[in-house]
């Protein structure tokens, strides 16, 4: 088996009394992306900032690239967006990529060139001479994306990766993440956005309270958590379908968008006598498929079971 490019092993963190992270276990295989996956205060951030040795761990292990961390040549092979933006705003954009490369150990007669290739590739070759401050918050976190890669990492860890972008930015990052798992990269991203970690991840990891709630590839966790769904659109109004919604022999559970829904039909139940239904209720269908449940269904199932225990609280 291929050594994991990150590793923890019943890792606990706690601050002022408050657990964070609670012995949690996890294993990321090189070459794929990999989801940390969690509600807001589910401590993802925490987690990554144990992987890059940021925090210390009060029990438990963390190892990468089969090492436990520590030294220059770790840091050399990761590459870290953290959540909060680090960049210094009175510098002008090229230079301060330029300074983060040099940190990691890439020359400045190196690091210039790709600097100015990444900045052309996000659209931001135009801006490369002025300050930082002057960005836009969605600009400066593409400039903060660059600097993650430019030192090429055979690791990159994205924590919220694509807050503040618009879907415009939004796709033009990801296009250059899945570029760099084309190239063999290991990436980790953090996110609660379940649409953009179904489009993307090759396995995950969905973590509440500090705990892990069920991790693995995206298609193991929809066939061990699926049961059966069923999606209808609606052409106009979808009023006339609820009580078909409310029927507990035939539905099990609906999360109902209007003129879209998703059904979780009832044990024995059968996705034809849902259809006769909504034909006799009179509404227009404009789709009616049984597939798999979507991320996002089994997300809002796992989590909210976890904060309907007696014993959850909000994290702090």
């Amino acid at each position: 088996m291929l050594t994991p490019m990150v590793a923890l092993e019943r890792v606990t963190k706690r601050f002022a009394g408050h657990t964070a992270v609670d012995g949690l276990s996890l294993s990321v295989p090189p070459g794929v992306i990999f989801g940390l996956l969690g509600p807001n205060g589910a401590g993802k951030t925490t987690t990554i900032r144990m992987i890059m040795d940021i925090l210390e761990p009060d029990e438990g292990t963390v190892r990468l690239f089969g090492q436990e961390f520590g030294g220059r040549s770790h840091s050399a092979r990761a590459g870290y967006l953290p959540e909060e933006r680090g960049l210094y705003p009175r510098m002008r954009v090229l230079d301060v990529l330029v300074f983060l490369a040099e940190v990691k150990g890439v020359s400045r007669r190196v690091a210039g060139p790709k600097a100015d290739e990444w900045l052309d590739r996000l659209g931001l070759g135009d801006w490369r001479l002025r300050r930082v401050n002057e960005l836009s918050k969605g600009m400066q976190q593409k400039v903060q994306f660059i600097s993650t890669v430019l030192h090429d990492p055979d690791l990159v860890i994205l924590d919220e990766p694509f807050l503040g972008l618009d879907p415009v930015n939004t796709q033009v990052v990801k296009d250059a993440v899945v570029e760099l798992r084309r190239r063999g990269k290991t990436i980790v991203f953090s996110t609660h956005i379940m649409e953009q970690a179904e489009k993307l991840c090759d396995e995950l990891c969905i973590i509440a309270r500090g705990k892990k709630l069920v991790d693995g590839t995206l298609s193991d966790i929809k066939r061990t958590h699926g049961g059966h769904h069923l999606v209808v659109g609606f052409d106009g109004s979808a009023g006339a379908a609820q009580p078909v919604f409310l029927d507990r022999q035939l539905v099990k559970k609906a999360d109902d968008y209007g003129q879209y829904a998703e059904l979780e039909l009832a044990a024995g139940a059968d996705a034809q006598m849902i259809l006769q239904r909504l034909v006799a209720s009179g509404v227009r269908l404009s789709r009616f498929e049984l597939m798999e449940p979507s991320l996002n269904r089994i997300f809002i199932d796992l989590v909210g079971s976890e904060a309907a225990r007696p014993e959850a609280r909000p994290d702090a």
